[in-house]
């Protein structure tokens, strides 16, 4: 049985659904990407960020979107986590790990009445409305987000524990310090 998620979803142009080293997508929805080749969709079970591949032209791609792709600034991040403690007290969502990345986020979701992907549409809802709020996202035109979200479902508490470890960690990868927000609710067992 379910009783976490972990959640990964990304701003609007960090994973294109052609990325060669694989993606979550199954077809390419926009004509100016579709040069750039097919769908790659994986079923990997594991990051897929390592793999070798053609470095420039994935950055050929994400140069023909018709937006520039998002990487959140310090004071963007900050407001994105309000944004994201706005959904947690409107909804009741416990999150027991978040880390916001320029270019994604990882989360650790305590199982809801909600689906997976319906609580992320809530919090990327809400973050944008933050950051054009606090007057940090002035186009009001261009995406926040990128659509949906990667989820892996945890079944136990040791599912979980690994998980939350996982993101905590996370911004180390990209030589940032540890996060911590006020939403977020330790995991106990």
């Amino acid at each position: 049985m379910v009783i976490a998620y972990h959640a990964i979803f990304s701003t609007y142009g960090f994973w294109l659904p052609n990325n060669p080293r694989g993606s979550w997508s199954g077809f390419v929805g926009s004509w100016e990407l579709t040069r750039f080749g097919r769908a790659t969709k994986t079923d990997a079970r594991r990051s897929v960020a390592g793999v070798q591949h053609d470095r420039r032209l994935r950055l050929a791609a994400k140069g023909a979107l018709l937006h520039r792709p998002v990487a959140f600034s310090g004071r963007q991040a900050l407001a994105v986590g309000r944004g994201f403690a706005r959904a947690c007290r409107e909804s009741g969502y416990v999150v027991h790990a978040c880390s916001i990345l320029p270019e994604h986020v990882h989360m650790v979701i305590a199982r809801h009445e909600r689906d997976v992907e319906r609580i992320v549409g809530h919090l990327k809802g809400r973050a944008t409305q933050r950051l054009k709020a606090d007057g940090l996202w002035p186009d009001s035109d261009a995406p926040v987000w990128a659509k949906g979200c990667w989820r892996v479902y945890l079944n136990t508490p040791e599912d979980v524990k690994r998980a939350v470890a996982y993101v905590e960690a996370n911004p180390e990868k990209e030589g940032k310090p540890r996060q911590h927000w006020s939403f977020v609710t330790p995991y106990r067992v």
